[in-house]
């Protein structure tokens, strides 16, 4: 007779360990620690992880904003060891809903990267501005894409 003890244990683990297996959060830097942004970053999930060269990643960026605010850009800059290799302007208000109301919300933008993608080190800045230009936040991140999915997720 099979132990149903064991077997729920190890379905309750399986459930547990899902999440870290398709996204991982990563640690949020400001650009300047000395700045009072309006809007704070929480965390930053990327789903699916690791990442893979050819599909499509979403960065998932958990804010709160201490004033209401109607609109505005958002900026990627991508840089590969250090060298700026991609950058990228939207409006805001596809990112998230807008207006963006005091409290929190969250910003989310997806990217297929070409198959091409070196495998590597690369930082993530964003930079946000409201409607007036004026600036909200910014971040940096860091994250790797390695030769195979197994190699990413070694390298993290």
């Amino acid at each position: 007779m099979v132990q149903l003890k064991p077997l729920i244990a190890l379905l309750f683990s399986l459930c547990l360990l899902i999440p870290w297996i398709f996204a991982k959060s990563t640690d949020v830097h400001y650009c300047n620690k000395k700045a009072n942004y309006a809007v704070k970053v929480s965390g930053v999930e990327i789903t699916p992880f690791p990442i893979s060269r050819g599909k499509e990643t979403t960065f998932s960026i958990a804010a709160s904003s201490d004033r209401a605010f109607s609109g505005g850009k958002l900026t990627i800059d991508v840089s590969y060891f250090g060298f700026h290799v991609h950058g990228e302007t939207h409006d805001l208000c596809g990112k998230t809903a807008c207006p963006v109301s005091v409290g929190n919300f969250v910003i989310s933008h997806s990217q297929s990267l070409p198959g091409i993608t070196p495998p590597g080190s690369y930082t993530l800045k964003m930079s946000m501005v409201d409607e007036n230009k004026k600036q909200l936040t910014c971040i940096t991140f860091n994250f790797s894409i390695g030769l195979t999915a197994s190699e990413t997720l070694a390298s993290s």
